[in-house]
């Protein structure tokens, strides 16, 4: 018997999905084929996560069933649920960096439309542009199944995603140069008084709100002008703790986290650099460090004596 939160059954599917994906334009047309691939993406996350805990993917209920079908505890012909694609990859972003949320989101949704909407789905980028984004996000997954390309694609198809993922890499070097560039010349054009009067109407240091209004950040050197700018993130990738003895039976606790960095904004140049692998290739730090909450960090005494 095959269990529904079996990773490597959840892998054999993904790559079923993935080669009806990567069939010959001639037998399946590009929706179809990011279809098919949308599919193997979400099946790939349930595989990465349920691999470390099959607890990852099952979905909570009044009952606790998919949760004690997950731990080993029930068996029996209740059906197993598990946790909204959403969810997975969220799960997936804060496990298996740098995989993206907002990436992977914009292929579901995506999806969605196609299958129950009545918008265009996959027809918003091309298939030649679509494919690179879509292998920059599978192949982390497949790399947390301590797999290779080949063993999901084939040997055959191989080459076909590393020239993807060559592309991809690319675009990200292409345009954070192009933001870069974009903000040295508004910020240059501004301090010598040739805006076009329109943008100079619009555009001026310090007149626009571009933070992301993460819940985490700190101060980060513009790559684009030199000015202060800012790093945010809200994912808490490690905590530190730290006890101070105020009284013979109290201390004070404080805690220093480390954060992966999200989103960049420069208030100067107003530079922004919106996601993980555009902070990356802009040289910028991927995480930081600042304090935080303990409250947010220390379980609460549920009084249970």
């Amino acid at each position: 018997m095959v269990l529904p939160y079996d990773h490597k059954a959840l892998w054999v599917k993904a790559k079923l999905f993935i080669n009806r994906a990567m069939d010959d334009d001639e037998s399946r047309s590009f929706d179809e084929q990011a279809l098919w691939a949308s599919l193997a993406l979400e099946l790939l996350a349930k595989a990465a996560l349920a691999r470390v805990n099959p607890l990852l993917i099952a979905e909570p209920t009044e009952d606790g069933s998919n949760l004690l079908m997950a731990s080993g505890l029930m068996e029996g012909d209740a059906r197993f649920t598990s946790v909204k694609a959403k969810t997975l990859f969220t799960r997936c972003q804060r496990a298996f960096k740098p995989f993206n949320l907002a990436e992977a989101a914009k292929i579901t949704n995506a999806r969605n439309e196609y299958l129950h909407g009545g918008g265009v789905g996959f027809a918003t980028l091309p298939a030649h542009a679509w494919w690179p984004r879509y292998w920059a996000q599978a192949v982390i997954l497949i790399s947390a199944l301590d797999m290779e390309i080949g063993d999901f694609v084939g040997t055959d198809r191989e080459d076909t995603v590393t020239d993807h993922l060559s592309q991809n890499a690319k675009n990200v070097e292409h345009r954070t140069e192009a933001l870069i560039e974009r903000a040295k010349q508004r910020l240059s054009q501004y301090r010598s008084g040739t805006l076009p009067a329109k943008v100079a109407a619009e555009w001026k240091p310090g007149s626009m709100d571009v933070d992301a209004g993460l819940k985490y950040r700190t101060v980060e050197t513009c790559p684009a002008c030199g000015a202060e700018g800012r790093l945010e993130g809200e994912i808490v990738s490690d905590t530190d703790y730290h006890y101070e003895q105020i009284s013979e039976e109290d201390y004070e606790v404080t805690v220093s986290i480390t954060v992966d960095a999200e989103y960049f904004s420069c208030s100067t140049c107003l530079l922004i650099l919106n996601g993980y692998e555009l902070i990356v290739q802009a040289g910028l730090s991927e995480t930081f460090e600042t304090e935080g909450d303990p409250d947010d960090f220390i379980e609460p005494d549920y009084g249970n004596d």
